[in-house]
C-alpha cells in the first residue's frame, strides 16, 4: 500500500522543474507536468550556504566494525596433531622422510624459493614427511637474522604458516640427530588421497 506523501513547497516545485530539464530520459515519454496550483507561488532563489566539514568531538570513538565471520577449517581423515606412535618414532629416529630438501648454504631469498618449490613437488609425489634442512639455529640478536648464521632456521615457521602449503601441514617437529638434529625439522604433510 502507498504511503500518502507531502505536498512539495513552490520552492521545492522549482527546484524539481530545473532539475527535470537536466536529465536526458532514458526512453521518449512525455514531460511531467507540475500542477500550476503549485507553481502560483512568487518562486525565490535560495541560496545555501557552502556547507562545512563535520565538527570533530574529542574523546569521541567510532563504533567498532562488526567481527570479519571465522572460516571453517577444512575437514581431515586424520587429526591435525601427531598422536603417540608419531612421535615415538620421531623420538627413537626410525621415521624414514618421504622427501629430503637442503637449504643450508643459502641466503633468505633462495631458501624461501627453494622451500616453496620443495613443498610443492612433495606434495605432487604424495610425500607425507618431509625434512628440510636448515642449518642449526644460532644465537644471534634479531636486527642480524637477515645475514648471520642461522637466520634460515629462524624464519622457516614463519614461512611455513604463511605459506599457501599451511593448509596442508599437520605438524612441524624437529629431526632426530640422525637427520641433522637441531638444524633439520621435519613437516608432516596431510595424506594425500
Amino acid at each position: 500500500m502507498r504511503r500518502p506523501g507531502r505536498r512539495l513547497t513552490a520552492d521545492e516545485a522549482e527546484i524539481w522543474a530545473q532539475v527535470a530539464r537536466t536529465v536526458t530520459p532514458l526512453e521518449k515519454r512525455r514531460p511531467v507536468a507540475i500542477p500550476t496550483a503549485l507553481m502560483a507561488a512568487p518562486v525565490r532563489t535560495v541560496v545555501l550556504p557552502p556547507a562545512s566539514p563535520p565538527k570533530k568531538v574529542k574523546g569521541r570513538i567510532p563504533a567498532p566494525l562488526p567481527p570479519k565471520p571465522v572460516a571453517a577449517k577444512p575437514k581431515a581423515d586424520a587429526p591435525l596433531h601427531l598422536d603417540g606412535s608419531w612421535e615415538k618414532r620421531i623420538s627413537k629416529g626410525t621415521l624414514v622422510p618421504d622427501f629430503s630438501l637442503d637449504l643450508h648454504g643459502s641466503n633468505l631469498d633462495q631458501a624461501y624459493v627453494r622451500l616453496m618449490h620443495g613443498l610443492t613437488q612433495a606434495k605432487a609425489m604424495g610425500a607425507r614427511v618431509v625434512l628440510i634442512v636448515t642449518g642449526k639455529p644460532r644465537p644471534v640478536d634479531a636486527m642480524d637474522r637477515g645475514t648471520a648464521r642461522g637466520a634460515i632456521r629462524a624464519k622457516i615457521t614463519d614461512w611455513l604458516a604463511a605459506s599457501d602449503h599451511a593448509l596442508d601441514i599437520v605438524a612441524i617437529r624437529g629431526a632426530h640427530r640422525r637427520h641433522g638434529g637441531q638444524g633439520a625439522i621435519y613437516v608432516v604433510l596431510k595424506k594425500r588421497r
